[in-house]
């Protein structure tokens, strides 16, 4: 079954890994941190293991982002970020798991101070979701 961990945080300035450049993150004593960071590799290492890992990409700045949007019958561009809004999308993490649990360990898993992580299946061509049996 295969899901995408969706990162959502608004570091600044935009920088990965995102925790360094969150404020929530950065409060935290300098132990817990580097302890946290340690448990993040070793579950990364463990879904490696276990072929879980898919693929995982950062996002650059939605400064940066150009938007694509219908209007009057055809396609403008203009500048981004999408929205103004408190998070924005960071990265992602596409897993293939054995069941929903097992992602919504990793999901609990992967969520940090100053972060959102969305859970979301993949679907099908036709729409369905892939998880669906």
């Amino acid at each position: 079954m295969k899901f995408v961990l969706l990162v959502h945080s608004t570091p600044q300035p935009w920088g990965h890994p995102t925790g360094d450049f969150v404020a929530e993150h950065q409060a935290l004593p300098a132990e817990q941190r580097r302890q946290m960071e340690t448990d993040f590799e070793a579950l990364l290492t463990e879904m490696q293991e276990r072929g879980e890992f898919v693929t995982a990409e950062a996002l650059g700045d939605p400064a940066s982002s150009r938007l694509f949007r219908w209007a009057d019958g055809e396609p403008i561009a203009t500048d981004g970020p999408y929205a103004e809004t408190k998070e924005q999308f960071a990265g992602y993490f596409l897993i293939d798991v054995v069941d929903r649990d097992r992602a919504e360990e990793l999901g609990r898993r992967f969520a940090g101070p100053g972060e959102t992580i969305e859970l979301r299946p993949l679907m099908w061509p036709g729409g369905e979701e892939q998880n669906v049996g």
